[in-house]
């Protein structure tokens, strides 16, 4: 009987030490952002780092067991399409480690957005009262799998994300369209 408690007792506890807390221990200079005015007088965010990151609208992101990203930071051309192809190349199920890429609109809050994907098992967490807060998504794959989206971005920074519960916090980055 003690058996009985204390396996999904272990199990609880690893999936909340899987989901990190609100310390983002990756405090890297990509994650920080400042407002400059351009020559126009319009407001635009200026990511550091973006210098170091080729220009593309053809894009292929992983995402793994380990529930990161292998690109953090991505850059396209405005007003062209975007080809961004994810892959999902961890080994662990889908049910319990399932990854989507979520461009969200300019603006959204990451936090309410993620909260409300919880809801949402059944769109691939993509929540159905959000979806004016979405650019483009992915559907949610497994191990193994891929999915290729297409979409257009006006200039600005957006943010991406994996909505699958418990990823936002981690798996997110910037795409700036320029």
């Amino acid at each position: 009987m003690r058996k009985l408690f204390v396996f999904p007792a272990i199990a609880i506890a690893l999936s909340f030490a899987a989901c990190g807390g609100s310390e983002n221990k990756n405090n890297s200079a990509t994650t920080e952002e400042t407002a400059t005015t351009s020559s126009d007088g319009a407001a635009t965010e200026t990511v550091p780092g973006i210098e170091n990151v080729e220009l593309s609208n053809k894009i292929v992101v992983e995402g793994n067991d380990q529930m990161k990203f292998d690109k953090e930071l991505l850059r396209v051309k405005a007003g062209e399409e975007v080809e961004l192809t994810l892959k999902n190349v961890g080994e662990l199920p889908k049910e319990s480690m399932g990854h989507n890429f979520v461009v969200l609109a300019s603006g959204v809050d990451v936090a309410t957005f993620g909260s409300e994907a919880v809801a949402a098992a059944d769109n691939d967490y993509i929540p159905k009262t959000s979806l004016s807060s979405v650019v483009a998504h992915t559907k949610l794959l497994g191990p193994g799998e891929e999915d290729k989206i297409t979409f257009t971005l006006e200039k600005g920074v957006y943010t991406f994300i994996c909505s699958f519960p418990g990823h936002f916090g981690v798996m997110q980055g910037k795409i700036v369209a320029e």
